[in-house]
């Protein structure tokens, strides 16, 4: 693993721990056991190195989920599929969503970091507005929506009361 890739999983842990602001560059230079300065070679700034990781996040999350109708060719329902992820950041991970968390403090984020936020919620819409109409849903859209909100809310409430059977209440349907 190369001092970037060390620094981003670094800092995804962070992030998905406690937020943007659980991480400093010296914090994450000691992980990873360089100097501060080094870690401002691979990111000039704090947002450099947040969009990158949401950027990175939101790449491997789509490409662990393939295509609707391809999991659906397979037998698979690909929203059950979907939902395996998130529970399976929860309770295997035992972390949120790195999206979900930077989209609640969206507000307070700089503005590259905050467009790639908003690049994860697009581009997660759309593939479940495919999966929810590969499964003949009438309002595939509406269903996304729904989908991913009824998701990061779940993590939220299992994770604050620790106790997994909240998520798996919530979707049972889903899984």
């Amino acid at each position: 693993m190369s001092k970037k890739e060390a620094l981003l999983k670094a800092a995804e842990n962070k992030v998905r721990l406690g937020g943007y602001s659980n991480f400093s560059f010296r914090e994450l230079a000691n992980e990873v056991g360089i100097k501060s300065a080094s870690v401002h070679y691979h990111f000039p700034t704090k947002a450099d190195l947040g969009a990158e990781l949401a950027h990175q996040y939101t790449d491997a999350f789509l490409l662990s989920l393939g295509e609707p109708a391809e999991l659906k060719a397979q037998g698979k329902n690909p929203i059950d599929f979907y939902t395996s992820l998130f529970r399976g950041a929860l309770v295997t991970d035992k972390k949120m969503c790195l999206c979900g968390l930077l989209g609640a403090e969206s507000d307070s984020l700089p503005e590259k970091v905050r467009e790639e936020v908003k690049r994860f919620f697009t581009q997660n819409l759309t593939w479940l507005s495919a999966a929810h109409s590969v499964n003949g849903e009438i309002n595939p859209q509406k269903a996304a929506i729904q989908t991913v909100s009824m998701l990061q809310g779940a993590m939220m409430i299992s994770k604050t009361l620790d106790d997994h059977s909240y998520f798996d209440l919530a979707t049972r349907d889903s899984i």
